[in-house]
């Protein structure tokens, strides 16, 4: 049988694969398509994707050796910046494993734990958990509407 960790754990990997399966297909091109009039480009839509999954792993799940300098969150618009394939893949893989890695350490009774943070006010850290799916999934839609029908 398995703990709440590694189920929520699977829970998490699963509903990351509606954003990592069209990492697949985005050419650099892609990275400056934006859909009028929304200011948010693809390679910024990656970059904060990854930002707020290591937030998450520091502050929300404890990993307080996880490093994170959140240029997305910083800036809170999209600089144009993100442009670079390579390196924002590696970012989000790295986002991905570290967070995967932090979800699967939590004890059985952290995810009852209350967190509070500015963004969300009070969670536990399951509830806190539907918050970054959902983060993930409503950017993963963005960027797939935003390749079909951006310039």
């Amino acid at each position: 049988m398995k703990n709440k960790s590694e189920l929520f754990s699977q829970l998490w990997q699963e509903s990351r694969i509606r954003f990592s399966n069209q990492l697949i297909n985005i050419t650099e091109k892609d990275l400056k398509k934006k859909l009028d009039p929304s200011p948010n480009r693809i390679g910024f839509l990656i970059r904060h994707i990854g930002d707020v999954e290591l937030l998450f792993a520091k502050n929300v799940f404890g990993g307080s050796d996880v490093k994170v300098i959140a240029k997305t969150v910083i800036a809170q618009y999209d600089t144009g910046e993100w442009t670079n394939l390579k390196e924002l893949n590696e970012y989000v893989d790295y986002s991905f494993k570290i967070l995967k890695y932090i979800i699967e350490k939590q004890k059985e009774s952290d995810w009852e734990i209350e967190i509070s943070t500015k963004e969300f006010g009070v969670k536990t850290k399951a509830e806190a958990l539907g918050r970054i799916i959902s983060h993930t999934a409503y950017h993963a839609g963005q960027i797939a509407i935003i390749k079909k029908y951006g310039n």
